[in-house]
Order: structure tokens, then sequence, then C-alpha cells
């Protein structure tokens, strides 16, 4: 069997210009736009939208559920500062990958984070949709008809919110990526006061009475839960893809990643507890637009709801902004590395952004926002990212034995406890989605093997490169990037 293509870190890093200005792209991004792209790219529909489904799993154990998912997160998000400080590139966990793993892996996590990205934008977009639907009845007791806010599979024609919110993060996005980090930390600043008044409203309704039974359906329930929860952290491997636009990228991505973990977990324990404890794990569960809901409930008034539902509007605006500058720099990095086609890694030198990428990325993604049903593959989009996870904490592994001289700005803790800890909770959530998820997965894997096979591999940059230039050996100035 022949040995694995491996990119090291050192050829990475040389040909994304990443320790100096990144393939036409501009370093514009410092710590605090990385803190507010990563509370931009988590904070949106999963607990806008997906706190219902979660609750209506684990009861008001739920808060129980966003923990486990956030620990399993957490162990991953060490992995991902570790190797985001020592290999800041654009690529993220693809670029990981290659340089931990091999192409044929690095591709298929590519291929993974196709769908993650993919379907995290379509649903956020939908979401998005059922909150403008509750803003506009607020303020003017009118609402889109199911026609024109809905899918044929939810009783409609076109989710025409959707597309919409789509294709103004792709303006955005093409304009310049200083524009959008501005744009994302204004709606992270926007979100974080709705959600914190939010809870004001809900603890001053507490009752600790609607916390009993606090764990209707036991640890299954809770575990059920937390896969559902988990969709509410996806995203904060974004801040990864920001390795080439970042002013200090071997510093600033660890703390940008550690900060976001930390108060978005808070944050959502603590929404979480305030919707329920004011009106009800039973009220909250399997409820559109839960927060306004809520609100509206403990006000007496539709007023609260409705600046709820602002809130989430700008809240869901920002993830779907933030998931797609990452989807657009990951695909950059692969067609650089000649396994997609080349239009994705062509950057306009007048906006110093990757235009066409970004318009392919918008077109593709609002069909199934604008048509499709989401919620048959979002157990598929979570065991993927699960597996994306997996294999970043491996890479670490890899990397430490392979290239144990490599800058590290930041080291994961307790290794190798951490990052295998992190394999375990990735693998406990994948077995809660069920075999039916498996199943769809392995094939999705097969289809994508087969793709790789087929172009990737026969266009491979690094397949065409001289034995001598691949190396770090090769080239002692590598080897001091």
């Amino acid at each position: 069997m022949p040995a694995p293509r491996i990119k090291s870190p050192g050829a990475l890093i040389a040909e994304s210009g990443a320790d100096r200005e990144g393939h036409g792209l501009k370093r514009t991004m410092g710590l605090f736009q990385l803190i507010c792209f990563g509370v931009g790219a988590i904070v949106g529909t999963g607990i806008f939208v997906g706190l219902s489904d979660s609750v209506a799993q684990a009861g008001p154990a739920v808060v129980v559920s966003f923990v486990l998912a956030a620990i399993t997160c957490i162990f991953t998000a060490l992995s991902f500062a570790e190797l985001g400080g020592a290999i800041p590139v654009s690529g993220s966990s693809y670029s990981f990958a290659y340089a931990g793993l091999g192409e044929s892996t690095a591709f298929l996590v590519g291929w993974c984070l196709l769908l993650e990205y993919g379907i995290s934008i379509s649903a956020v977009a939908v979401g998005w949709s059922q909150y403008v639907n509750e803003l506009l009845h607020s303020l003017t007791g009118w609402q889109l008809p199911a026609a024109l806010s809905a899918g044929p599979g939810d009783g409609g024609i076109v989710n025409l919110p959707a597309v919409i919110v789509i294709a103004m993060a792709s303006v955005l996005l093409v304009r310049g990526v200083r524009e959008s980090a501005r744009a994302t930390a204004a709606m992270a600043a926007v979100k974080l006061v709705i959600l914190l008044a939010f809870c004001a409203i809900g603890y001053s309704a507490f009752k600790d009475g609607n916390l009993t039974p606090f764990s209707p359906a036991g640890l299954g329930g809770i575990g059920a839960g937390t896969t559902a929860a988990f969709f509410s952290y996806i995203g904060f491997d974004a801040i990864t893809t920001a390795g080439e636009e970042a002013k200090n990228p071997r510093r600033d991505i660890p703390v940008a990643i550690l900060v976001c973990m930390g108060l978005v977990t808070l944050l959502y324990c603590a929404v979480a507890l305030a919707a329920i404890g004011a009106i009800g794990g039973d009220q909250v569960a399997g409820r559109p637009a839960a927060l306004s809901y809520v609100v509206n409930e403990v006000t007496g008034s539709a007023v609260g709801g409705g600046v709820i539902a602002f809130g989430a509007v700008v809240a869901i605006a920002s993830v779907v902004l933030a998931v797609m500058y990452g989807q657009t720099r990951i695909l950059m990095s692969m067609s650089r590395d000649g396994l997609i086609p080349r239009v994705f890694e062509k950057v306009s030198p007048k906006t110093s952004t990757p235009v066409a990428g970004t318009l392919i990325v918008a077109v593709v993604f609002a069909v199934p926002a604008a048509f499709a049903s989401l919620d048959a593959v979002m157990n598929l989009c979570t065991i993927g990212t699960l597996a994306i996870m997996a294999v970043v904490n491996i890479a670490v592994i890899a990397l430490r034995r392979r290239e144990p001289g490599l800058d590290r700005s930041f080291r994961v803790p307790l290794y190798p406890v951490g990052p295998l800890l992190g394999v375990g909770f990735c693998l406990y959530l994948m077995y809660e989605t069920g075999w039916q998820t498996w199943i769809q997965f392995a094939v999705f894997l097969v289809v994508g093997l087969l793709v790789y096979l087929a172009y990737g591999r026969r266009h491979s940059t690094l397949a065409r490169q001289t034995p001598e230039v691949t190396p770090d050996a090769a080239d002692p100035e590598l080897q001091a990037v």
C-alpha cells in the first residue's frame, strides 16, 4: 500500500503565505473581531430555534445536555486551538488533516465540511425565515404567506426569506473581510444584549416547580438532548478559517476559540434555565420561535416577543455570514491544493475576497434553503461534524509525534488524554445518532471517496510536485517558519 500523501505544516504555511500575507487576502482581523466572528458563527439557530427540540428530548435536564455537548466541543476546541496556532491557514480542519493524516483523509474532511457548512447555512436560513415572520407579526400583525416562507416539504412553495438572507451575506462577503468583520461584530453585540435581556425577563418569572421532573426521559433523554444540543455549538471551528486574515493568528486564534466556547456555554445554560423556569419544559418543547413565546407569556404583551424576534433575525443572519465565510475559505484551500476546480481559489485583486467561490456557494446553498425540508438530514450533518472533530483530535496526536519541533503557540493540556477524550466524546455522540444515520454517513463517505479518486487524486498539486519540494527538510527556510 502506498504511503499517504502528507503535506507538511511548513509547506502549508509557505504556500499560503500565512506568516506574511495570505494568498491575496488581507490581514484585517484582530482578537476582538475574531471573538465576535466566533460568537457570530455559533450563537444563532441552535439557541433561538433548536432549543425547543433539545428540551423536547431532555426536558429541564437540557442544561446537562448543553454541558455535555460543550464538553465534547471543548476538548476538540483545545485541539483546534493548538493546530490553529501552529498552522495558521484558511483550510482549518481540512488543512490540519492534510498535515496530520494525509491527502485522502483531508479530502474526506473537506467533503464532510461541505455537508456541515452547507446544511448549517441552509438550516440557519430556514430558521431566520421563522423569526422574520414572528417579527413581522409583532410589528404589523401580518405575516408572509406560507407559500413564500416555507419549502414544499413544509407546506409552502419557496422559502423566500431564506434565499434573501443568503444573498445578503454573499454580497457582504464579496465586498471585503473588513466590512464582514464589522457587520459580524455589530450583530454579535446585538444578539448578546437580546439574550441577556431574555434571561432577565425569564428569571423574573422563574418557578422552581417548572424544573420538575428534571429528567423525564432519564439518561436516554439527556443523551438524545445532547445530540440535538450539539448543533448549537457548530461553528466554533470557523475561527480557524481566518488564519490568513487575522493580524496575529498564532496568538489570537487559540485565545478566540477558548473565549468563545466559555462564553457560549454559559449563555446557553442561562437561556435554557430562564426559558424552562419561566413557563415549564412542556411549553417550550417543540415550539417554533420559543424564546419570543416565553417573553410574550411572561410579559403578557407581544412587544417583548417582537424584540426577541428582532434579536433572532440579527443573530441568525450573523451565523449565515460567518459560516459562509468559513466555507469559502476552506474551498479556497482545497482548490489551491488542486483537489477541487481552480475557480474557488481565485481572489479578486479589488476586494481581496474569493468572489467567484462566494457566489457559487451562495447559489448552491440557497437551493436547499428555498425548497428542501432539512429535518431528515440534520443527524447526517451532526455525525459528519463529529467525525471531523474526531479527526482533528487524532491529527494533534499525529503531529505531536511527526513534528515535535513545530512552533505551537498553544498546547493541548493533559496531552494525550485531552485529544483522546475528545475522540471518545465524539464517538459517543456519533453512536447516539442511530444506525440509520451511520448508513447514510457511510454512503456519503463512499461517494466522497469516489469523487476524490475520480478528480482530486489526479489533479492534486502535491502529486505533481517533485520529491525535493514537498518535505520540510528540502528547504531549511520552511523549517524556520
